[in-house]
């Protein structure tokens, strides 16, 4: 991460949530903090005879309103407010290969309202070439059940594991709180064909212990490198889409990984979809090749 952290504002109570998390990461780790709000003029969009000054006016006003907010509640912290001149996404995106995150508010979670997402952030999150943190409107960490933790979601080595963990650690130690890295696991097309392996395999737990072993094997660099980060080592057998969310209920972060494939096609997988829709954590979306 580097010393800046970005938060896009538009005035709504899920953008302010983003950047009161994105104050509090900000002075946590002894960051800059950085509020833009992207805009660009459409004449043709204008109804109801709104002019450019107007609409211009009331971008730079909840720019200003977000930026005294903070200060407000964080007086040391180093704060700037920028308008950006173009379309958020593009805009946003610029943004994650400049910052070390970018924070982004969502409109809502759960079964009925998770696709309230955004098709802006949904969007930047596909594209974004640094982490993302999404951060829903009411979000009170104090208000968490303890333990509080950091969680991670952790797969194999090679596929991403380094990016989501050093983010991860990273948050766990600036918070002080344990990360539980969690790897879920599940059995293998042949073995789900054949009724005399899936016996065999339940008998001999040879699949569970091979899992631990792998989550082992991911974390020990990372582990040696935060040794004062107290670390949570989690498998489980089951769909990845419903453990994680359900494990990050009471989590002060849940970090999840973006998959770039081919040559720059970037997309939201099925688990990272479902945290997103279904977790009430804020959760961080890593992407990694």
């Amino acid at each position: 991460m580097t010393g800046t952290i970005t938060a896009g504002v538009d005035g709504t109570a899920p953008a302010l949530a983003a950047a009161d998390w994105a104050a509090d990461e900000a002075e946590r780790r002894g960051a800059r903090l950085r509020l833009v709000h992207a805009w660009t003029w459409r004449p043709v969009d204008v109804t109801q005879g709104v002019d450019r000054r107007v609409e211009e006016g009331w971008v730079r006003r909840t720019l200003a309103e977000a930026e005294a907010r903070v200060r407000a509640s964080h007086p040391s912290l180093d704060v700037t407010a920028e308008v950006l001149d173009g379309d958020p996404v593009p805009s946003l995106v610029a943004e994650t290969g400049r910052s070390g995150t970018l924070v982004l508010g969502s409109r809502g979670y759960g079964t009925l309202t998770g696709y309230l997402l955004g098709s802006v952030s949904l969007h930047v999150l596909r594209q974004a070439d640094g982490p993302v943190v999404m951060v829903r409107a009411g979000d009170r960490p104090e208000a968490r059940p303890a333990p509080a933790e950091v969680v991670a979601g952790v797969q194999e080595p090679g596929a991403g594991s380094d990016a989501v963990l050093e983010f991860a650690f990273s948050a766990a130690a600036a918070r002080g709180v344990p990360l539980r890295a969690v790897h879920v696991w599940n059995l293998p097309a042949s073995v789900a064909w054949s009724p005399a392996s899936l016996y065999a395999a339940d008998q001999s737990s040879a699949l569970e212990e091979a899992s631990k072993g792998v989550l082992a094997d991911v974390l020990k660099p990372w582990r040696d490198a935060h040794p004062r980060v107290e670390v949570v080592e989690h498998c489980e057998f089951g769909s990845a889409s419903e453990i994680l969310p359900s494990l990050g209920a009471g989590a002060h972060l849940l970090v999840v990984g973006r998959r770039s494939q081919g040559e720059g096609v970037r997309r939201l997988g099925s688990v990272t979809h479902a945290v997103l829709h279904h977790a009430t954590a804020p959760v961080a979306v890593v992407p990694h090749d």
